[in-house]
């Protein structure tokens, strides 16, 4: 285990444009705004309430910070490939992950320092992030079937690594998602075949993975995007390229959907807000829908050109706000931050 410490801000600044927002059913419409990005590539977005960050991905060497309003003010700079963020529950920590460096960084959201960095060893290529507690777990895989789970316990001093700590075998790197509010179940996502596969998992003694049960054969869907959890752990979300539209399934059977989402064409990203009672999810289109926990539609904005990236969505932690990326191929690569103002449900 390698802990270093240091980091830098580098400064940026660019413009921001206006698009609109639908309401079914209502005359008036909400202003949103699109940042374009200093990035070609995107790969994930977190809300820290004030700021916003926004990785590059693996081919790139920055995170971008923004405001709650989607100016950018600032990057993480000389990052090996960062991909998924994670914040820790109070906010006051931002972990990337490093999957071309094996390893882990942790920065200060206040001050933006780099405050550790965790090597992950046997843990190569850690791509996906979820947090219970004391434990930072990490989904990695860097060949095929050579994907599995790490953990690294952040209550012992020095932090203390373990890999391999799955049963299952993944293609690649899983998937990962935690709930908020339960500390005691992990949910893993295996990527890369069709048909898709969830597995549910309950967290033991010291960290240990119990499989609790996974899905029934093509019941997920083919090439899982994304995976959520609700902030009790009591529903699962799942967006695949197909069926179109994102999936809630009950957290205890994962064999029938309980709620279907409409999305169109290859759903991309699925994300509950903070208390569940909004769902927002949307596909490769231009198109970005805010549905009830029961599927029924709240609000839909229009995001203009490009695509919507592949777990790309974040909520504010007040909920006033979605955070939505998108690339377009046909502008060099351009990337763009959504900010959508969203109604109360």
């Amino acid at each position: 285990m390698q802990i270093r410490k240091g980091g830098t801000l580098a400064l940026a600044v660019l413009t921001a444009g206006l698009l609109t927002a639908v309401f079914p059913g209502q005359a008036q419409a909400a202003t949103q705004t699109a940042t374009l990005l200093p990035l070609t590539t995107v790969a994930d977005v977190v809300s820290a309430g004030d700021r916003v960050f926004v990785s590059g991905g693996s081919t790139s060497t920055d995170v971008v910070v923004t405001s709650a309003t989607g100016t950018v003010v600032g990057t993480l700079p000389s990052l090996p490939g960062p991909t998924d963020l994670l914040l820790s529950a109070d906010r006051r920590t931002l972990y990337v992950a490093l999957p071309t460096a094996n390893a882990i960084a942790a920065f200060d959201t206040g001050s933006l320092i780099e405050s550790a960095r965790y090597d992950t060893g046997a843990g190569e290529c850690p791509s996906s992030l979820a947090l219970t507690g004391r434990y930072l777990w990490f989904g990695y895989g860097c060949d095929q079937w050579g994907g599995n789970i790490g953990r690294i316990d952040l209550g012992r001093q020095p932090a203390r690594l373990s890999t391999g700590v799955a049963n299952q075998d993944f293609y690649g790197a899983p998937l990962l998602a935690a709930a908020s509010q339960n500390r005691a179940v992990l949910l893993a996502g295996q990527t890369s075949l069709s048909p898709a596969s969830v597995y549910a998992y309950g967290i033991g003694s010291a960290g240990a993975l119990n499989l609790l049960r996974t899905n029934d054969w093509t019941v997920i869907g083919s090439n899982l995007q994304d995976i959520a959890l609700d902030p009790t752990a009591t529903t699962l979300y799942t967006a695949a390229g197909a069926p179109y539209e994102a999936q809630a399934f009950p957290f205890a059977d994962i064999t029938t959907p309980s709620a279907t989402f409409p999305t169109g064409p290859y759903p991309a990203a699925v994300e509950p807000s903070r208390d569940g009672t909004r769902i927002a999810a949307g596909a490769t289109t231009s198109y970005l829908f805010i549905f009830r926990p029961d599927g029924s539609e709240l609000t839909r904005f229009v995001l203009g050109g490009g695509e919507l990236s592949a777990g790309g969505l974040a909520w504010s932690p007040n909920g006033a706000r979605v955070y939505a990326l998108s690339y377009d191929w046909s502008a060099r690569n351009q990337a763009t931050m959504h900010v959508l103002p969203v109604p109360a449900g």
